[in-house]
């Protein structure tokens, strides 16, 4: 089983969100469809960034990384360099 870490962004609400699934399109549409956690007051959510890991510790320890300051500070400086031009940001 693959596990993929992603992050979210909101245009709307100009928030981010970080997490990690083994079932990346199932948690979108649950992002965006159901639930009535954090997610659903930023509504719609798009993908942004994902990164794909053989292992689970290996993604729940990179979704950390990105909850971090250093982490935040390297999704804020890419959203606002590279996300207007391509609706994704790269590493």
């Amino acid at each position: 089983m693959l596990y993929t870490v992603y992050i979210l962004f909101s245009e709307k609400y100009c928030k981010i969100y970080i997490g990690y699934t083994s079932h990346l399109v199932n948690r979108i549409h649950s992002h965006n469809i159901y639930g009535k956690d954090w997610t659903a007051k930023f509504r719609p959510w798009k993908v942004i960034y994902c990164e794909v890991y053989e292992f689970k510790s290996d993604a729940a320890s990179r979704e950390k990384q990105f909850k971090q300051g250093q982490g935040r500070e390297w999704i804020w400086t890419r959203i606002r360099t590279q996300l207007s031009a391509s609706g994704f940001i790269c590493a």
